[in-house]
């Protein structure tokens, strides 16, 4: 998954509009079926949030367009590459922050930043200044020579973030990307989103919907693997009554079991 050499920034072929195109997406476990035959394109420009309730398919598809797991059907291509068939260069143009947002615990983020951008093929001056880019934008300065696992939860997040955008990549497939911060990181963070949109595609899933009003210009709902609604926040909102996208979310999707409140009496 290297990058180019001494450059933070991606060389790759992208497509002249859509920078991430997947045709008839299907992933199977044995006899279940996590992704039923998902399509979809995004573009230079969109910030696409990925929306559904757990289980849907939302995690299993963005770890397919990464190429850390086959499709059992269907086609992915990044920037105009294969990810099946051109792997390396499909995931040079990919900044990917996974659930979890796992990292070398015994390492500090410093020396977690250095590895990766050596990993990205960034030397020297290069990785120098792409680390201290990714560093001012996550805000991690004050925890910089303070080991992995002793950070909160938000900080783990940060340091999951930096890594992700670490190479300036055309593509951000981000799960969950503000998971554990707290309203103030929150807000940092969509506003880093919403700086970056204009130069490259992004996808994000959330749970947070107001997330979705807040940074995305357009919204897939997705629902026993397969898509459900597709359109811009205002389009989803109209199809509402009440004009809630949680309205609108549950409407579409398939509720988790109730869980029964009995009273005390």
């Amino acid at each position: 998954m290297a990058g180019p050499r001494n450059s933070p920034v991606f060389l790759g072929k992208i497509a002249p509009h859509s920078m991430i195109e997947i045709e008839g997406l299907v992933r199977r476990f044995g006899d279940l079926t996590a992704v039923g035959g998902i399509s979809l394109r995004v573009a230079k420009g969109e910030v696409l949030g990925f929306l559904g309730p757990n289980g849907a398919g939302k995690s299993t598809t963005m770890k397919m367009i990464t190429g850390y797991l086959a499709p059992s059907e269907g086609r992915i291509t990044v920037c105009g590459h294969d990810v099946v068939e051109e792997p390396f260069q499909a995931q040079t143009a990919i900044g990917y922050l996974p659930e979890g947002a796992p990292a070398y615990p015994d390492m500090t983020p410093v020396q977690f930043l250095s590895f990766i951008a050596r990993v990205r093929g960034l030397t020297d001056a290069a990785a120098k200044k792409a680390i201290e880019t990714a560093v001012a934008r996550t805000g991690l300065q004050g925890v910089l020579d303070q080991r992995i696992e002793t950070l909160s939860k938000g900080f783990k997040r940060r340091v999951g973030l930096a890594q992700a955008i670490l190479h300036n990549p055309p593509v951000l497939i981000m799960d969950e990307p503000t998971d554990g911060l707290d309203p103030n990181q929150k807000q940092a963070v969509r506003n880093l989103i919403r700086a970056m949109s204009p130069e490259k595609a992004i996808i994000i899933s959330t749970h947070i919907l107001e997330e979705v009003d807040a940074v995305c210009s357009r919204a897939v709902i997705i629902d026993k693997g397969r898509i459900v609604a597709d359109g811009t926040p205002a389009e989803l909102l109209a199809k509402s009554p009440t004009k809630r996208l949680d309205d609108v979310f549950r409407a579409l999707t398939t509720a988790d079991a109730e869980i029964k409140v009995e009273s005390a009496s």
